[in-house]
């Protein structure tokens, strides 16, 4: 196709990956630790325009985490979309581990 810009996969992948960090931190601010969660990985596969993302990250708990988890759902949509000018059909979230509060501050030193 003359003109046209072709994003690969994994390109999009670490826009997805830089846009559900920020979700994560707005959407579900998990408490500041020595032990910080992993940052959140992504992929993606884009056909015919569009392209299907997989996020997997860790979330607070407690939290309403149906809520959290759809906001940070259409905030990387709607990022991905801004950067890229592809239509995002799908972002599936998968959450790695709940971090609780206590958890956060096992094996700290008082």
């Amino acid at each position: 196709m003359r003109g046209a810009t072709v994003i690969p996969d994994r390109v999009v992948a670490r826009i997805a990956a830089q846009a559900a960090r920020t979700a994560q931190s707005r959407r579900a601010a998990i408490p500041p630790d020595r032990s910080r969660p992993a940052p959140p990985s992504a992929s993606a596969a884009i056909r015919a325009g569009s392209v299907r993302l997989h996020l997997s990250m860790d979330l607070p708990y407690p939290t309403d985490l149906p809520h959290v988890c759809e906001r940070i759902q259409v905030d990387v949509a709607e990022r991905v979309a801004q950067l890229t000018g592809l239509e995002v059909g799908e972002v599936i979230l998968t959450v790695r581990r709940l971090v609780t509060v206590a958890g956060v501050n096992r094996g700290r030193v008082r």
